[in-house]
């Protein structure tokens, strides 16, 4: 378990790919994209789970990968493979805009 500062500590880190649709044919498309990369994703060493988040109220759609704290750096070190390829497809898709990223802990609580 890692310590960030007294009280505030963590085992899993995650990587969130994350970006805003406009309609349901870009949301389809943004899942067909994932569909394509996901057991390579799943396939990565040390994932613990890869969770899907979509608010259909602020058009997000999110997939969230996450790894206990000591396996994260290894992926961390392959660039997030598949990171560029799938980011890449969304950035291709009509309606999808604000394509970005982000590392984040997690801890039960």
């Amino acid at each position: 378990m890692t310590t960030i500062t007294e009280g505030v500590s963590f085992d899993t880190v995650a990587r969130e790919w994350r970006c805003k649709w406009e309609s349901e044919k870009a949301l389809s498309a943004a899942q067909s994209a994932i569909n394509e990369v996901l057991e390579s994703v799943k396939a990565t060493d040390g994932v613990k789970e890869v969770q899907r988040v979509v608010c259909g109220g602020c058009k997000d759609f999110k997939i969230i990968t996450s790894l206990p704290a000591d396996k994260f750096g290894d992926w961390e070190k392959a660039e997030f493979a598949p990171e560029k390829d799938f980011l890449a497809k969304l950035k291709n898709i009509e309606g999808i805009e604000t394509v970005e990223t982000q590392t984040f802990t997690l801890m039960k609580m």
